[in-house]
């Protein structure tokens, strides 16, 4: 358990990050998943549509540290590839 005030401020901090980090990550799975779930409808206008909406989840994932650059690169790249292949 954190004795200084400083150390119990971190722990506070941190865990207003932790929420806010899994906030992103859940954006970003269901935006991937909206869009695959199209595909899998074979709807691939809806799917070039929400195209735009995962790269946005992805790039703020990106922005606030919760990817890193080149997994969010892949994470890019996989989506678009799924939209083009179908």
């Amino acid at each position: 358990m954190a004795i200084t005030t400083s150390a119990k401020k971190a722990i506070r901090v941190s865990e207003r990050r932790r929420v806010v980090n899994i906030r992103r990550k859940k954006a970003l799975h269901d935006t991937g998943k909206a869009l695959e779930r199209a595909l899998a409808a074979g709807d691939k206008a809806a799917a070039a549509k929400l195209l735009p909406a995962a790269y946005q989840a992805v790039d703020k994932a990106t922005k606030r540290g919760v990817l890193k650059a080149n997994t969010a690169a892949r994470k890019k790249s996989r989506l678009a590839r799924l939209v083009s292949a179908k």
